[in-house]
């Protein structure tokens, strides 16, 4: 069976990576969502969504930082 709210939960996992990464790094949440999408970062959260709602909260977060890392070297 496939969980009807599974496309409301992802959009809620990017709210908070967007949020999150915005406090740890003291920007702007625009700003970040501005980058998010520069580097696909909203599908590839969507597309880890699988995993990582089985995971901490912080762990969305952290899969951010992690991949913008690695995009802008």
């Amino acid at each position: 069976m496939i969980y009807k709210d599974e496309p409301k939960d992802e959009n809620l996992s990017i709210v908070v990576a967007v949020e999150g990464y915005a406090q740890r790094h003291n920007m702007p949440e625009k700003e970040v969502f501005e980058l998010m999408q520069k580097y696909e970062i909203n599908s590839m959260l969507r597309s880890a969504w699988d995993v990582l709602h089985t995971q901490a909260i912080e762990e969305s977060i952290d899969y951010v930082e992690d991949v913008l890392a690695w995009k802008q070297k």
